[in-house]
């Protein structure tokens, strides 16, 4: 039997911002796993038969392990025709996208890929900012404020002087402390 999960990124939430595969996927999936954050109105596209299950992590509070969810998604794979892990934004951006392809893989399922649009270009255009313009910004670099613990913190300094755009995903919380690193080395 073959056996394929489709990681389809949802884009920032507006359905009309999905691309046409992804449209598709969700309307003939019998399974939909999905992040909190993905819009509401992309989830109306969802066949009416389908399994529907949020596994979206919340910071600060209850949250599903990925690990957790890596199984849910081989075990959906293992019981259904068609499986979309629907993930926010794109799913090789911040998603985990890639430690879920890894882990499916691992257990003898194909994976396909559905890029979708990433917030980190997508927020800054609908506000009317080019993340890159040919006179004022030739690179854009996108970091996340949140670094898993075990690997190395971010050069802030290095990208402060780097000359590119820097989009900083998921930095609310952290946004005046990140402000006072990047103005202090002289952005």
């Amino acid at each position: 039997i073959h056996m394929t999960v489709h990681l389809v990124g949802a884009g920032p939430g507006d359905p009309d911002l999905l691309t046409l595969g992804a449209a598709t996927l969700l309307g003939q999936a019998d399974c939909v796993v999905h992040d909190r954050l993905v819009g509401p109105g992309v989830l109306d596209l969802v066949a009416p038969w389908a399994e529907l299950i949020e596994v979206g992590k919340r910071g600060g509070g209850p949250s599903w392990r990925q690990a957790d969810i890596e199984a849910l998604l081989v075990d959906r794979a293992r019981h259904h025709g068609t499986v979309v892990r629907l993930k926010g934004g794109a799913p090789f951006v911040f998603g985990r996208g890639g430690e879920e392809a890894i882990a499916l893989r691992a257990a003898g399922i194909d994976v396909e890929i559905v890029p979708g649009v990433s917030s980190a270009v997508a927020a800054p255009a609908a506000a009317g900012v080019p993340v890159t313009h040919r006179h004022l910004a030739s690179g854009v670099s996108i970091v996340t404020a949140e670094q898993d613990p075990a690997s190395d913190p971010l050069d802030w300094e290095a990208l402060a002087r780097a000359g590119t755009t820097l989009v900083i995903l998921m930095g609310a919380r952290r946004a005046a402390a990140i402000a006072d690193r990047l103005l202090g080395a002289g952005l």
